[in-house]
């Protein structure tokens, strides 16, 4: 199947074709966070990890929020995606109101005065990246759908449900390829 999709850039969501038999991005949907010269970096934003983030960081107060796994590369690294104008700045400026990471020790003063909803940011660990050119061939193999979207994917409480939710708000077209099985067999 030829899928007619955009260009890879930053703010943009990857979702994942449903057969890729990749399984670090088997049906993901991915934020892209930088595409330039040096290759692309995003977050996985439907892998939900067993863990929150006070397992993970002892120092940050009481923000009770979840981690995602963001990708297979540098799983020893933490990651965030947020909506905290006051954290942000335009460097860190993904899309209108989205930011991708910042200051962590002003984060961690922002939560521990209570000032982060967890409604607001995302964690991560590790990261999803594609050297120059890599992501492009993989979208021409037809991959990878290419498409905005509302930022309110970033930051889901039901972050399983992401593949399908985005491909169905896209129209009848990929409406339909949300429903395929996981396992054409048993079509």
């Amino acid at each position: 199947m030829n899928i007619i999709t955009q260009s890879p850039q930053c703010g943009k969501f990857l979702i994942s074709e449903p057969f890729l038999p990749d399984p670090n991005f088997k049906r993901s949907v991915v934020y892209i966070t930088e595409h330039n010269n040096q290759g692309t970096v995003g977050y996985i934003l439907n892998r939900p990890l067993d863990t929150t983030l006070g397992a993970v960081i002892n120092d940050l107060g009481e923000l009770e929020t979840s981690v995602r796994m963001g990708g297979p590369v540098q799983l020893d690294t933490l990651h965030f995606i947020h909506r905290i104008d006051e954290l942000g700045d335009e460097e860190s400026k993904i899309a209108e109101g989205i930011y991708w990471g910042g200051n962590f020790e002003k984060l961690k003063v922002l939560i521990n005065q209570k000032r982060v909803k967890a409604v607001d940011i995302q964690f991560f660990i590790g990261y999803s990246g594609w050297e120059v050119g890599q992501l492009e061939r993989e979208i021409g193999e037809n991959s990878w759908i290419v498409t905005e979207g509302p930022g309110e994917y970033i930051f889901s409480k039901k972050p399983e449900s992401i593949w399908k939710d985005i491909l169905s708000d896209m129209g009848s077209k990929f409406e339909m390829i949300s429903n395929y099985p996981e396992d054409p067999k048993l079509n």
